[in-house]
């Protein structure tokens, strides 16, 4: 009934997508099992992709070929570039979806790449033979071989949705659970977990009263986050913001005793930095409002997402509380909130490819992992899509650095570390964040991706004159001298001193509160100049003059810590068989079998004393 397919991709949501349009772009023939085609791409929670640290994955999955940053263009209805107030290394774009749109522009993105087939129906096992992944089984009996298997299985794993004491088996709302892929794994070895995730109610937007909400309009100027010729926001949708009360807390409270989180019917560990409405009041005790965002769900639907909201608690008590929050007084509910617990694989099981290393040819990607979030998903995919087709065509392994990618953080901390709650990704998770910023994913990664057979072309020539625009304007900007009259009053205007003798302008752009921006608009002649160039390549030249001696030293850093990359630790070693070493780093190492000295170094447990004594047992 089926050929012998290159990459099987089991679960179509983010993940599952990336994977599947990587490794069918890069040659393999590929075929994408879901349990629903028409819930492919579908964003479960929040109608937004981006934000803090996840608009720089996204960024960072565009420019290495993948998909997400088109989608998201073609189908935004506002954009907002977060953190403008601080520096580049935090700006992180955001982009308010519409739900439906998106989903459907992934199938038809899909539907139209070559290499890639599609089948409707619950994979239900791994074929596993001499130890190495070959295909799936479906619930129907059928069996489909593939060279390399990759899991994309989201929440579905064994999934158990809760309202109140209600339970339901589910991997989503009104869709069903997956039963055995947990259980063959266990058998084969592997250790799970238990994970939990929840999402807020969904209300009709109609019977909302916005007047007595704050408006959030989206960016003035809009960007966006495809280095491709996408084509940016003409018109926006507003979001809102309106807070909770203590009436409202006091009808939370009402429900606490049917709380399937504080009753103890929900064993996994939800995430930290997303928690329901109920943990927050228990938690933030203190605390007499909390913050909701109220988000529409698409250009010309009615459906709004309280975003802040989450909850598991009865229905009746959500109703009952969020009616008393400004502006949600006559509000109607389309679908109350509810928990999710599903399985997870602890990724300390993996190798940084995300290949399994019980099995070969088998990876996992996305929540199975322990991450939240679509773009730390769709990262993953994007890598495994990318790393199963090179394994099976006997090509190396692709791996980003942590110096190099937001992404090559998220797995080496993943691969190394573990996690034990949902993992979402953060700024202050890299140490090299100046370096990773948003602006300048496609100078760092793009040609990885055109070298890959991801990238296109035009893509690698586009970012060769963005290199070389840039390099032009910092040589003029740092030998162009302007004098004092042409921009005293400009300096003092921006409470920055003045100057008594003219300084070149690379000089006056390192100052703290002086951009780029300011000396084009006070002196005609570099305004001049600068209308040649485009404006990614301005904003980059502006960045790479003002934090020059930043980026220096992180470069400086990167470059020292790279060393210890390069020690290669070739065979799987018996560290219990290393006296000197701590029994915690015997037990660590021994689990996570580190590739190099580097690797080694960042396993948690690990100190540096035991790194010592690996490099003289390893004669390094």
């Amino acid at each position: 009934m089926f050929p012998e397919y290159d990459v099987i991709v089991v679960g179509a949501g983010h993940a599952g997508c990336e994977a599947a349009a990587a490794a069918a772009k890069m040659g393999s023939k590929v075929m994408l099992a879901t349990m629903n085609m028409n819930t492919i791409a579908q964003m479960s929670c929040n109608p937004a992709m981006g934000g803090v640290a996840k608009g720089q994955i996204v960024r960072e999955v565009d420019a290495l070929g993948g998909m997400s940053g088109i989608i998201t263009d073609k189908t935004m209805i506002q954009f907002r570039m977060l953190n403008k107030s601080k520096g580049p290394a935090m700006w992180s774009p955001r982009a308010q979806s519409d739900r439906m749109r998106f989903a459907e522009e992934w199938r038809l993105t899909l539907e139209q790449t070559e290499n890639v087939d599609f089948w409707q129906e619950m994979v239900s096992g791994i074929l596993v033979e001499e130890g190495k992944a070959a295909g799936v089984h479906t619930s129907l009996g059928i069996t489909i071989r593939g060279k390399a298997v990759i899991l994309t299985n989201g929440t579905f794993l064994n999934g158990i949705i809760h309202i109140g004491e209600k339970q339901l088996g589910g991997g989503r709302a009104a869709e069903k659970s997956a039963k055995g892929i947990t259980e063959q794994l266990i058998e084969l070895g592997f250790e799970a977990g238990r994970m939990k995730t929840g999402t807020p109610p969904r209300v009709d937007g109609r019977s909302l009263d916005y007047s007595k909400m704050e408006e959030q309009f989206g960016d003035e100027t809009p960007s966006k986050f495809s280095y491709t010729d996408t084509e940016p926001l003409k018109e926006q949708r507003s979001c809102y913001i309106t807070y909770t009360n203590s009436e409202v807390h006091e009808i939370l409270k009402t429900g606490f005793e049917k709380s399937p989180m504080f009753q103890g019917r929900i064993q996994g560990l939800g995430p930290r930095y997303c928690p329901s409405i109920e943990d927050k009041i228990n938690r933030f005790a203190e605390r007499d409002r909390h913050q909701i965002f109220v988000e529409p769900e698409g250009w010309h639907t009615v459906e709004v997402y309280v975003n802040g909201f989450s909850s598991s608690l009865p229905e009746n008590v959500q109703y009952q509380a969020i009616r008393k929050i400004a502006g949600f007084e006559n509000a109607k509910m389309f679908r109350p909130g509810y928990a999710i617990e599903y399985d997870f694989f602890p990724p300390t099981q993996l190798n940084l490819t995300l290949e399994t290393k019980l099995v070969s040819n088998l990876y996992f990607a996305g929540q199975i992992n322990g991450t939240t979030g679509y773009e730390e998903a769709a990262c993953q995919g994007l890598m495994a899509g990318i790393n199963a087709h090179n394994k099976i065509n006997g090509k190396e392994p692709f791996v980003l650095k942590r110096s190099e990618a937001y992404i090559g953080v998220l797995i080496d901390d993943l691969v190394n570390k573990g996690t034990e709650e949902p993992y979402r990704m953060f700024t202050s998770r890299a140490e090299h964040r100046i370096l990773l910023r948003q602006d300048n994913a496609d100078i760092r990664l793009t040609k990885m991706g055109y070298e890959l057979g991801l990238a296109d072309e035009s893509r690698l020539k586009a970012v060769e004159k963005k290199i070389e625009e840039t390099a032009e304007i910092i040589a003029y900007l740092n030998n162009k001298p302007i004098e004092p009259e042409d921009i005293n009053s400009m300096l003092e205007s921006l409470g920055s001193a003045p100057i008594n003798e003219k300084q070149r302008a690379g000089q006056l752009i390192k100052r703290p509160n002086v951009e780029i921006e300011d000396i084009a608009a006070a002196v005609p002649a570099v305004a001049e100049y600068l209308s040649k160039f485009k404006t990614d390549s301005i904003e980059q030249a502006g960045i790479a003059v003002k934090y020059e001696s930043y980026i220096d030293k992180e470069y400086a850093m990167a470059s020292k810590m790279s060393e210890l990359e390069n020690y290669l630790i070739k065979d799987k070693i018996n560290y219990r068989s290393i006296p000197a070493l701590s029994a915690e780093a015997k037990e660590k190492l021994l689990k996570v079998q580190p590739e190099t000295i580097g690797q080694a170094s960042r396993i948690s447990g690990v100190t540096p004393a035991d790194i010592s004594v690996l490099m003289v047992y390893l004669g390094k």
